[in-house]
This record gives structure tokens, sequence and C-alpha cells, in this order.
């Protein structure tokens, strides 16, 4: 494989190294980064979410920003907004923290929609509008939004269509006990993430060998056999008893470009149907929707992704 493979490699062995027990998470975190697309990291409080968000951005030496959303937060807060000059008697612009390559949204469905909706524009078209004025984003413009699941009051649940403009929901678990034994014994050692001065780890890759590799993924092998599996998955989706929402065209799409991106960090130049798996619990578990019986029943998205994909005849 190419120079690119090898930087992604090790830079997912970095972030497994700093960020323990989470390594099926790092694999899937990668794939949305090459797949070039936003992500929800679903957690309990104390999982690591945002020091493994932060450690990813130094070691791509990504230009990173954190926005901590609360229902005060007004869209202007994450886009900017023009201020008047005296001195100069003219509008300058004051950039939000929007203007980066890795955004950190913590706790997003923790603001008004009015304000989760400043960053529609942003996710989906690669710019910010201001005053009338459209202004480009960093061609690595990556979103991830953090959310506690646990908790309901207070909070706004983002709407379906703005949860279709995220490329993967991924779930934080709680470490296995190896892992979390670990942790304990590198805190016992001295170690303290939240002390951990993130500037002084070395870089292992560059945002340009991102952008690199994303154009690497794009070359990989789909065949038509491939395709019309992927698309049977999604057109199952749309007619399963238990989902009121299947997957979307745009899902389709995303389906597409992550089995890519999962094939080319194992080191293969062509998609098989495991790939084709491998990504439709994180891409689907946030656009499909059930039906309140189902709701009712106890029914859970993955189990039921798990019965789309099993109802589905894998190609030879």
């Amino acid at each position: 494989m190419s120079q690119n493979h090898s930087v992604l490699t090790n830079l997912e062995q970095k972030l497994n190294q700093i960020v323990v027990g989470q390594s099926s998470l790092i694999q899937q975190l990668l794939i949305a980064l090459l797949g070039g697309g936003h992500v929800i990291l679903e957690g309990v409080p104390g999982t690591g979410k945002t020091l493994l968000v932060k450690v990813l951005a130094q070691l791509i030496q990504g230009d990173f920003r954190r926005i901590q959303l609360t229902p005060d937060v007004l869209p202007s807060d994450i886009t900017g907004t023009n201020i008047f000059d005296l001195n100069s008697r003219s509008f300058t612009l004051k950039k939000g923290p929007v203007f980066t390559e890795v955004l950190l949204a913590d706790e997003i469905n923790r603001t008004p929609p009015k304000t989760q909706a400043a960053l529609l524009e942003a996710m989906e078209e690669m710019q910010v509008t201001l005053d009338g004025e459209s202004l480009p984003l960093p061609d690595l413009f990556w979103v991830i939004a953090t959310q506690n699941p646990l908790e309901f009051e207070g909070t706004y649940p983002l709407p379906e269509a703005q949860l279709d403009r995220f490329l993967f929901k991924l779930l934080v678990d709680y470490p296995d006990q190896a892992a979390e034994k670990q942790m304990l014994l590198n805190r016992q050692a001295g170690f303290a993430a939240r002390r951990i001065d993130i500037s002084n780890l070395q870089p292992v890759a560059t945002v340009v060998d991102i952008l690199q590799a994303r154009q690497e993924v794009k070359q990989v092998q789909i065949s038509e056999k491939i395709i019309d599996y992927l698309l049977a998955l999604v057109r199952a989706s749309r007619q399963f008893p238990d989902l009121a929402l299947g997957a979307s065209p745009r899902a389709a799409g995303a389906w597409l470009q992550t089995s890519q991106a999962a094939a080319w960090l194992v080191g293969r130049d062509f998609v098989t149907p495991d790939d084709v798996k491998a990504v439709a619990s994180p891409l689907l578990r946030h656009r499909l929707l059930l039906k309140p019986e189902a709701m009712l029943d106890g029914l859970q998205i993955d189990a039921i992704i798990a019965s789309v994909i099993n109802q589905v005849q894998v190609p030879r």
C-alpha cells in the first residue's frame, strides 16, 4: 500500500497507546475521517470522548477548536459576526470557532435548535454565510459532536434532517476489564488524562496526508455486485416492518464511501461484503426510525440493523 496508508496505521497505533481500551471506536473514527464525514460521539461522561478528539487533532497537526454548547449559546457564537470598528468606521469580521479544521461540539443536544442549525450550512456546504457573504471553510473541516445518552431534561434532540448530515454515530462504551486495569496502573504511575500536555505530543501525520488518503480511498474498487448488494440493503431498510424511516439516498452514498474507507484502512484496494457490513451500524443507527410499537416492544436499533443485514443474501 501507499505511504499514506502506513501514516494512517501509525496514527491508529498512537491513538490506541494514549486512549486505552477504545480500539474499535478509534478505527471507526478514522473511517469517518477518511470518508470526510462528521461524527456524533454518544457516551456517558468520563469515557474519554473529548480526550480522544483533542489527541487526534494534535497527531494530524490539525487546527482544533472546542465549543461547549449550552442553552444560552447563540448562532453567532459559533459562526462569528461582523463588528463595527469606531476607528476605521467599517465592519470587521470576527470569525467564530467554526472556522477550523477539527471542531468539537460538546453536548450538542444541550443547545436550542436555532443554534444547532448554525452548524447545518457549515456541515453540508463547507461554507458559512455572514451578512450575505459566503466564506469557505478549510478543506478538512470536520465536526465531532458529543452527547450524553442519559440526560433528557433541558436537552433538544437533533431533528432527523440534521442527524442525516452526520456520517457516523459512534457509541462510546466502557473499556473492558483489562483496559480499565491498565488505565488505573497508568494513573498510579503518575499519568493523568486531564493534565496531559497534548501540545507536546509528537504528530505522526499532517492534514495534507489525510486529504491525500481521502483521494486514495476514492480509488478503491467496488464491483457492481457489491453495489447491488448495498442497494438491496438500503431498500430492505425502507421496507422493514419495524421501521418508520429507512436509509435515505444520502445514506446510500455515504455507505458506499465508508465501505471504501474501511477497505483502504485494512490495506485492500477493493471492497468486500464484510466492509459493507462493518460500517452498517455506525452509519445507520441515527438515520433509521423505529415505529412507535417497536419502541414499546423494547426493540434496539442495532438489533434491527443486524436483522436487515441477515435478510439480504451476500453476493458470491
